[in-house]
């Protein structure tokens, strides 16, 4: 190089700073993320009760007391309740699916109210079952202290039961537990560079290497909680004993999902799926609900209602949320208030952290307390989502524990390293009443 393509010195003083002189990096071995607390929702399944589960596909018993909500439904707008007792009446009814219409029902006394309780009626004693559809009742009393006419709808609610001196002891009445199922599902994030690139010296992260392997541990993590959130269960396991057909059992499968190669795939459900599948819109049960711009402090008092009636020990219940849920409610803290309410406003908590990592903040109800957790997964169409989970009805299921191999590329030729993160897991989620979901188009 010329000495005159670097004058280093003029007059006996530096005039110029050179480029490859110049140190630029503030702090040369340090990358700021765009995103740090990327899966919150992954973080709480893998901080569960973590569940070796025996098999891809996994099944949970669950079991629901009946005679917490024991009623059924007036299918008949002819018939009499007698005032006095002296006079049965037969009713035809509908059998729903908290309480069998059998003859453990005898003795059973029930209050009769009108549609959507509004109000009291009746009180009746279950004489005899004729059938499935059928009973004979005596009226015990009445609002009017005379006869009453029943209406198509009326509600049998469950009151006790009465038996009679020296009578022989009624039917049993037992109910089942309830199985549901899920699968694990398998995740792989590989990562590759060249042994070139893994010996050089880098200013931005010294590793190549190290570098690719932190951001794909990150990668793998947001691969799980999308699954974990949005996944529906698909897909059989290829594992038992050959059937009939002489093809593998395909136990408790929706279906056969194949990929290019023609491996058996399965997949995880999530929470949210499982929510829109399974849970309810309207009753006293409903655990799916839709936030319209009509939504007044009326409806969020009695939604919350619901939302706790199973109330967790801490009274505290998490609420995973995208960008959109958590400012929503954000405005309904504010002056302004929840619209047509004159100002109610809902009390919203300062952004805080969690013991677990995460960001949260307080929203406080009447019922009691909702932890709102941002998560990145939650956006474009879920932007205005949220989920709230009861912790104690999800775990994390666990077939292979996630492992981080190394070299495993098939083609030894390659000049390099090719690794992967590997997990087969998936979520565990009972009693899909104790979970709900929002869904804000306001």
């Amino acid at each position: 190089m010329a000495a005159t393509e670097k004058q280093l010195y003029n007059n006996g003083a530096s005039s110029v700073l050179y480029t490859d002189r110049r140190n630029f990096y503030v702090d040369p071995q340090v990358t700021k993320e765009l995103w740090t607390d990327v899966a919150p929702f992954t973080t709480l399944i893998s901080n569960q009760e973590m569940r070796k589960v025996p098999d891809p596909t996994f099944k949970m018993f669950e079991h629901r007391n009946p005679w917490v909500k024991q009623l059924w439904m007036c299918n008949s707008d002819t018939d009499n309740i007698d005032s006095d007792g002296t006079t049965t009446t037969t009713v035809t009814v509908n059998e729903p699916s908290n309480i069998s219409i059998d003859q453990s029902l005898k003795g059973i006394i029930a209050e009769v109210w009108t549609t959507g309780y509004g109000s009291k009626k009746a009180l009746v004693r279950v004489q005899s079952v004729n059938s499935a559809t059928e009973i004979v009742v005596t009226g015990l009393w009445t609002s009017t202290g005379s006869d009453i006419a029943l209406a198509n709808d009326d509600i049998f609610l469950v009151a006790g039961n009465a038996q009679g001196e020296g009578s022989e002891a009624p039917d049993a009445w037992s109910d089942e537990l309830q199985v549901v199922y899920n699968s694990t599902q398998i995740f792989k994030t590989p990562l590759q560079i060249t042994g070139t690139l893994e010996a050089a010296v880098l200013r931005g992260e010294s590793s190549e290497l190290a570098r690719l392997r932190r951001q794909k541990a990150q990668e793998h993590k947001m691969q799980k909680e999308k699954a974990f959130l949005f996944g529906v269960r698909y897909g059989g396991t290829g594992l038992g004993e050959a059937g009939p057909d002489g093809t593998p059992d395909e136990t408790f499968a929706d279906g056969v999902a194949l990929d290019s190669d023609g491996n058996l795939v399965r997949t995880t459900y999530g929470i949210i799926s499982a929510l829109e599948n399974y849970a309810i819109s309207s009753g006293d049960d409903q655990n799916n609900f839709t936030v319209s711009s009509s939504y007044a402090y009326g409806d969020f008092v009695d939604d919350m209602e619901k939302v706790f009636q199973y109330v967790p020990e801490s009274g505290v219940k998490r609420a995973f949320c995208g960008a959109g849920a958590l400012g929503y409610w954000s405005k309904m803290a504010g002056a302004s208030g929840i619209a047509g309410n004159s100002g109610w406003t809902v009390s919203l908590g300062d952004m805080k952290r969690d013991s677990l990592g995460f960001n949260y903040r307080v929203l406080e109800t009447p019922h009691g307390m909702l932890q709102l957790i941002p998560t990145p997964a939650l956006r474009g169409p879920y932007n205005k989502y949220m989920a709230v989970v009861s912790d104690e009805n999800l775990f994390h299921a666990v077939y292979r524990p996630s492992m981080y191999q190394t070299n495993i590329k098939t083609d030894n030729a390659f000049d390099g390293v090719k690794d992967q993160y590997m997990s087969d897991e998936g979520v565990g989620i009972q009693l899909i009443e104790s979970h709900h979901l929002f869904k804000i188009t306001a």
